[in-house]
């Protein structure tokens, strides 16, 4: 196997766990953290308690949508509102699924702890799945994905707990600082892992075409701009071969 890394020669299903969970000391957990200090104290100024901020963190498990639900409530927006909302940003992760899912099945593992793995695929963990994954043995993926998802999830709410209790110190502009690190490190993880000229042009174009449709359809700006700027890419990549 090309660029196996040493501790997973002749590892164990619980020395592959434990290695995911060193993921909370890492770059990706240290930007969870913060990340979820901003998210602490959001909750905070919005009138809710802690035990939001726990529960938010624990069982959503993506910052976006956390934001979403804090920030339609806090606008007076209905259950049905909110929960359709939510639904809308959760669909972005459906892809994300679907191309992680095959590093996580073997032959040995069961259906049911597959399943429960899916809860761990954000942004950042499958970044760091994708990563990691294809380079250790089949047999070990699930157990150290699992090991990354529980590390990232607890660097997530031990940063919104820390960030809900120090909302008072922090100012607004260094929360916000805080919540766009996350979208700040994907961009950049998304480019280093670029492998074709093809991948790195949709990430260009797609950047470029943000702003402007953000200032003509602010609602679909992201959508219509990963689009747009996907398909050109791919257009450009067939014409060059």
């Amino acid at each position: 196997m090309l660029d196996q890394p040493a501790w997973s020669v002749g590892a164990t299903r619980t020395t592959a766990f434990a290695r995911g969970l060193t993921v909370m000391v890492s770059t990706p957990g240290a930007v969870l953290f913060l990340t979820a200090l901003g998210f602490g104290t959001l909750v905070r100024d919005a009138g809710m308690t802690m035990g939001h901020a726990l529960f938010l963190s624990l069982v959503m498990y993506a910052l976006p949508a956390q934001v979403m639900v804090v920030d339609q409530l806090q606008r007076g927006a209905t259950l049905l509102a909110v929960a359709i909302a939510v639904t809308l940003t959760a669909v972005r992760l459906l892809p994300m699924t679907v191309s992680l899912l095959p590093y996580l099945r073997d032959k040995n593992s069961y259906v049911l702890p597959r399943i429960l793995a899916v809860h761990f695929i954000a942004i950042t963990a499958w970044i760091e799945g994708n990563r990691r994954l294809p380079h250790i043995p089949e047999a070990l993926r699930l157990s150290h994905f699992y090991g990354i998802g529980l590390g990232m999830m607890a660097a997530t709410t031990v940063g919104s707990v820390a960030g809900y209790l120090l909302a008072a110190q922090l100012p607004l502009l260094i929360q916000a600082a805080l919540l766009f690190m996350t979208p700040a490190y994907f961009l950049l993880s998304t480019l280093a892992s670029a492998v074709t000229r093809r991948d790195q042009l949709a990430v260009v174009l797609g950047g470029a075409l943000a702003p402007l449709l953000y200032l003509w359809l602010p609602s679909l700006d992201l959508l219509i701009a990963g689009l747009v700027g996907g398909t050109i890419a791919y257009l450009c990549g067939r014409v060059a071969e």
